[in-house]
Parts: structure tokens; sequence; C-alpha cells
């Protein structure tokens, strides 16, 4: 058995590119064994496995191996503790949309935390899927992926322009709901439950676009009785997620 030593292996600097979102164009990386298992389970592509010699014995012969030191397995992973096993999974191709479905529409957020647990989130609430704006974090980040515990393998994502994302979703007749404290808004409360819709959630500064405001079926807020200016826009898509199923 050989063990990939070398940091310069030409293997590992292939991989080690996939850290860098330019480079993410048909795979993206991920590390420690519960998004393995999510990734097995829900028969994404696994392309490449790299663990330590100390674990190999728990990593199923589902794609190549290689047995790497933990110096090199570092290389591969953002996190401070890796947890000994890093693979390759082949970004998969969205399928079309179901037309009669609950979608969550990220405009622009930026932190790939919120991006990660809005995702989760939106699959806890079993929904159809989400859109993501092309200008909100990468879900193949680092951190999104820590967000996400593996929800990308449970819904379809699609990451498309915003003007494509209305217009897909108006083209199917899917309500769009908005959340703004524009004057023309409405408390949440006063929403009834739906069988189909897209939440549309906006920037964490500016909140959504003039155009969404305009394209919009409903706006939405959440009136808050405390002194705070605002919520996390996760924390608030969770209150409407669950309030709107």
């Amino acid at each position: 058995m050989t063990i990939i030593t070398s940091k310069t292996n030409n293997l590992i600097k292939k991989a080690k590119k996939l850290l860098q979102k330019k480079h993410r164009k048909t795979s993206y990386l991920i590390e420690g064994w519960h998004l393995l298992e999510e990734a097995i389970k829900y028969e994404a592509k696994i392309l490449h496995l790299f663990v330590v010699e100390e674990q190999k014995e728990r990593v199923p012969h589902v794609a190549p191996i290689s047995v790497v030191s933990e110096a090199v397995l570092k290389e591969l992973t953002l996190s401070k503790t890796p947890q000994g096993v890093v693979a390759e999974i082949a970004i998969p191709k969205t399928p079309p949309i179901k037309k009669q479905g609950r979608y969550l529409i990220l405009e622009d957020v930026q932190d790939p935390g919120n991006v990660g647990t809005m995702i989760r989130t939106a699959d806890a609430a079993n929904f159809d899927g989400v859109f993501v704006s092309t200008k909100t974090a990468d879900i193949y980040n680092d951190k999104t992926l820590r967000s996400m515990q593996g929800s990308h393998f449970h819904l379809p994502i699609y990451r498309l322009e915003m003007t494509e994302i209305i217009n897909q979703l108006k083209a199917e007749m899917i309500p769009l709901i908005a959340t703004s404290l524009r004057k023309e808004s409405i408390d949440y409360q006063s929403l009834e439950k739906k069988e189909v819709f897209a939440l549309i959630m906006g920037n964490e500064g500016q909140g959504i676009s003039d155009m969404v405001a305009k394209e919009a079926d409903i706006v939405t807020h959440i009136t808050m009785p405390g002194n705070a200016e605002s919520l996390n826009v996760s924390v608030a898509a969770g209150i409407l997620i669950f309030h709107l199923i």
C-alpha cells in the first residue's frame, strides 16, 4: 500500500484546486464522515476518496481511494481538525422544476453560513428545491457545506440569474412571496398556509431588489415587538418557511 505523503503530488494538487470557487466547474470537495455517508445514501456521484491510513478500513469502496498522510489531508480541507476523510463529488445536473412545488429563493445572500442554514431549513420543511442567484454565496463553499449538513444531496439547487429565476417561476404560475419592510408589505401572520409558492429572501444588508418587489405577488414582513432593528435572514427564513407550510 502506497501512502501519499507529498503535498506536491499531482493528484493532491489537482484536488486542492477545488477549494477555490473558480476551479469548481464539475466537482467539489466534502470533508468528514457525515457528509460522506449522506453522499452515499443519496447516491451522489463520488469521484475519488482521500483517507488517512488509520481510518482506511472505514471507507466503503464506492470510488477510487487514495491513502494520504494527515498533513496531506489537511491540504484538501479548510477545517482546522479534519475527520480523516475527504471526497471529490461530481456537481449534479438539476432536474426540471415541479409545476406544483414549494421553493426557496435566495437573492444575493452573501454569508455562506446563512445560505447553508436556509437550504437546510428548506430541506427540513420538505421543500421541492432552492434557487440561488448568481451573486449568492457559492453553495460548494466549505462554510456553506458545513451549514447545509448534506441537505444539498436531498433537494435540487438551481443557480441562475435572478431575472431568469423569476421568469421560470412565473411561467409555471408559482406565486412569489418576497420579504421586505416596504409600505405595501403585510404581516406574515396574515398569510395562509400554501401548497404552492416560492419564498424570496433578500441580501443581508439591502434586502430584495426593486425588480423582485415589483414582480412579487405578495410582500411580507415579520413584525417585531422588541427593539432589535432586524432579524438575521436565516432566522427570518425559518419563521416564514414553517408558517407557510
